[in-house]
């Protein structure tokens, strides 16, 4: 049942609210927000639920996205390779394919987010990747396995950008790296929940359809299903939350203000924002550190059942065997994500500390010997560290572009060379060189000696930047409720704001 507003409060009416270019109508809408009053009761009420309702129902959805894109691994221990008869690098392109998919939609997501109302259209792509997910168990050749890994990259393009977004329009920049780090948790837990569930799946006899496909078959109907819960659920923006009131709707925009992120710009795409995304030096820099370290995602997401497999480990059991790789991704997680929240400018330097712990890790898979079963899976688990700090640099985005469309265009980008890098990573693990792949091997732990070096550029520009500026425009003043919201509707760029200094 809907609380009703605090007394004596002005409550807008949402369903008339118009964000418009025109300078009247903006005036409006600044005196609606700005006439609730903020009560720190309610604000409290309203970051509580979006932590016990938001937060989770992304955090799952993220649990199920990397559980699916497992499965095609896990599904190597069920025979899969065989039975379709792969041969030579073919499994290497059907891995593959899947980031080419993710590359070809992630320009149009990165439009439509915009454009279409955010919490449906990101609930139809589960829907729709369930499907196709599902569809895997119907293939019988190479290239039906192509086809259906190639619309599955689609279907999962537009998660984590879309979950960035909505980070950045429910959270205070200081909030956000906790945020990121939670709902990204579902993707540390995958690996530990996806090889439980493959393991039983291993364990069902007398079934008509293989191992492999029951495995599609399940996944792919449990996402398709949550698809529709989120569809219910998962909310378009502030003012079209389900679960907050009127009054609470409105202080979930005022606690945003001092973001100057463009949170409610949504529905306008700009060009000119492109134009400036492109020319952004901290748009390169993590574009070319996505594209770095996920040289290694690529091989260690699509070759760990083999790797493992090669320890010495048999089939069921290597599936188990990789969950303390999710272990590990969450120590991580909670340790970096805790400390980059609590203590200010440490959010680079804590993704310079997973990159680095995860080189280690690549190491000591390379160096050590064959009998060392124990320390190579160690170096296994640390190698896949790096993925953790996929919340922190998402956080970077959300608290560090503003302007909704150049926002989505810096995290398209970001995303195409996490494709790129992806389609890249794989093919350094030559057929011939299974299961230790020392090629593959040194090619991931180049990508991460690379990717610590792009953060530090990114740690010095944004440094030079706020310097710059202080010396330019002064130190920043505190700004009235009234101007931060004109500067939120102005839809002006970090680059356009006086006041905006980056995080670090």
């Amino acid at each position: 049942m809907e609380k009703p507003p605090p007394p004596g409060a002005h409550v807008p009416d949402f369903d008339k609210l118009k964000v418009d270019t025109n300078p009247a109508a903006r005036d409006v809408d600044v005196g609606q927000v700005l006439d609730v009053e903020s009560i720190p009761k309610v604000e409290k009420r309203v970051l509580w639920k979006l932590d016990l309702l938001l937060i989770p129902l992304m955090a799952i959805c993220y649990m199920l996205q990397y559980m699916d894109k497992l499965a095609l691994s896990q599904a190597t221990l069920f025979d899969l390779r065989e039975e379709m008869g792969l041969k030579d690098n073919q499994y290497n392109w059907a891995s593959a394919i899947f980031y080419f998919g993710y590359f070809t939609w992630s320009w149009p997501s990165s439009y439509l987010i915009v454009r279409l109302p955010l919490g449906k259209y990101l609930s139809l792509a589960v829907f729709l990747w369930g499907g196709i997910l599902m569809c895997h168990a119907a293939c019988t050749s190479f290239s039906g396995l192509m086809v259906a890994r190639f619309f599955l990259g689609i279907g999962e393009a537009s998660i984590a950008p879309g979950f960035a977004i909505i980070t950045g329009m429910f959270y205070k920049r200081e909030e956000q790296p906790a945020r990121q780090a939670a709902w990204f948790f579902g993707n540390s837990i995958a690996s530990v929940v996806g090889g439980m569930v493959a393991y039983g799946i291993g364990e069902i006899h007398g079934s008509a359809l293989s191992g492999w496909q029951l495995l599609f078959l399940i996944l792919g109907s449990i996402t398709a299903g949550y698809g529709i819960v989120l569809g219910a659920l998962l909310p378009d923006s502030p003012v079209k939350t389900i679960f907050f009131n009127k009054a609470e709707k409105a202080i979930a925009l005022r606690r945003t203000l001092k973001n100057k992120t463009g949170v409610m710009d949504a529905g306008k795409f700009k060009w000119s924002q492109v134009l400036m995304a492109i020319k952004d030096p901290q748009t390169w820099f993590l574009v070319l550190y996505m594209f770095c370290v996920n040289l290694c995602n690529g091989g260690i997401t699509s070759f760990s059942s083999i790797i493992i497999r090669g320890f010495g480990f048999p089939k069921l059991k290597a599936l188990l065997i990789q969950m303390p790789i999710g272990v590990a991704q969450v120590v991580f997680l909670v340790f970096t994500s805790g400390f980059a929240t609590l203590v200010r400018s440490t959010r680079i330097i804590m993704m310079i500390l997973n990159t680095t712990v995860s080189m280690i890790g690549m190491i000591m898979i390379w160096r050590l010997g064959e009998g060392n079963r124990a320390g190579k899976m160690t170096g296994l688990c640390l190698g896949a560290v790096f993925a953790v700090n996929i919340p922190l640099s998402l956080s970077l985005i959300s608290s560090n572009v503003a302007g909704f469309t150049k926002k989505s265009t810096v995290s398209a980008l970001m995303f195409v060379a996490y494709c790129i890098g992806n389609i890249v990573g794989p093919q350094f693990f030559i057929p011939s060189e299974e299961p230790e792949y020392p090629t593959g091997i040194k090619a991931a732990m180049s990508g991460l000696v690379f990717g610590v070096f792009f953060l530090i550029c990114l740690y010095i520009f944004y440094t030079g930047e706020n310097h710059r500026r202080d010396q330019v425009y002064g130190s920043p003043r505190q700004l009235t409720e009234a101007e931060e919201l004109q500067d939120e509707l102005s839809n002006k760029t970090d680059h356009e704001i006086e006041s905006f200094r980056y995080v670090l």
